[in-house]
């Protein structure tokens, strides 16, 4: 019989709350530096969910890694929309980011609530 280590099952530490927190802070304010932001959480989004067991914890990850790429896979399908007129493509954009803003708060008051994001 294989022994079990229970260091890994540890409860969640105060600092794995705080860094959800900063990630979902940083996911919502990307918008306001270029994606700056975004890119930066997103790859602690990577890091932080392969070392991740508690399955609420990997449920917010894996929700803001796919609210960044369907976000850049809509900025990207509706950027032909300015080579019409700049308006359209101003208005797909904005739509995309308000989603995106959308997404950010939900999931981080659903995270403050101990909840899923889905």
């Amino acid at each position: 019989m294989s022994e079990t280590d229970f260091t890994a099952f540890e409860g969640k530490k105060p600092e794995d709350r705080t860094i959800m927190h900063v990630l979902y802070g940083m996911h919502t304010f990307a918008p306001f530096t270029y994606w700056v932001l975004a890119i930066i959480a997103m790859v602690v989004n990577y890091v932080r969910r392969s070392d991740e067991f508690d399955a609420i914890y990997v449920s917010h990850h894996n929700y803001m890694i796919s609210t960044f790429w369907w976000s850049l896979l809509w900025l990207l399908v509706t950027a032909p929309l300015y080579l019409l007129f700049f308006f359209p493509g101003m208005v797909a954009h904005a739509i995309v980011g308000l989603w995106y803003l959308y997404r950010c708060v939900r999931g981080w008051l659903r995270f403050t609530d101990g909840r899923p994001p889905y």
